[in-house]
């Protein structure tokens, strides 16, 4: 079976269900963001970029993120073989909201550190 099922059973309609079920994991965003540094990267390169992700996760990951449009993979008929990697324009309408949402947390986690701990503190 896929790693995410290709539509909500219970709301197969929603769209926000179905796109935050792809790209709400731990690495699609970090992955696409590691993406976007360069035009085209190596999987070995994008691999040494997010050194805590393992080879088969990021495996998953890319394959994810190509079966939503977001990530193009090009093979070269070579030894060893060449892959490569880069975002597609949907990708890029993406990033944008992307960058919003990492500024919010950027201005927002101190206070959400602080609450965590006075919540923990009443537990």
């Amino acid at each position: 079976m896929s790693k995410v099922k290709i539509l909500d059973e219970l709301y197969p309609s929603c769209p926000i269900r179905n796109i935050l079920s792809r790209i709400g994991d731990k690495w699609s965003i970090l992955t696409l963001c590691t993406l976007q540094q360069s035009d085209v990267m190596r999987f070995k390169e994008l691999q040494r970029s997010i050194p805590d992700i393992s080879q088969k996760m990021l495996t998953v990951t890319l394959r994810s993120l190509e079966e939503d449009g977001l990530v193009t993979r090009q093979v070269y008929a070579c030894v060893p073989p060449k892959v490569e990697y880069k975002l597609t324009e949907r990708a890029f309408t993406l990033l944008p909201h992307v960058a919003s949402l990492i500024g919010w947390a950027k201005d927002n986690m101190p206070q959400i550190i602080d609450y965590r701990k006075k919540m923990q503190d009443q537990v």
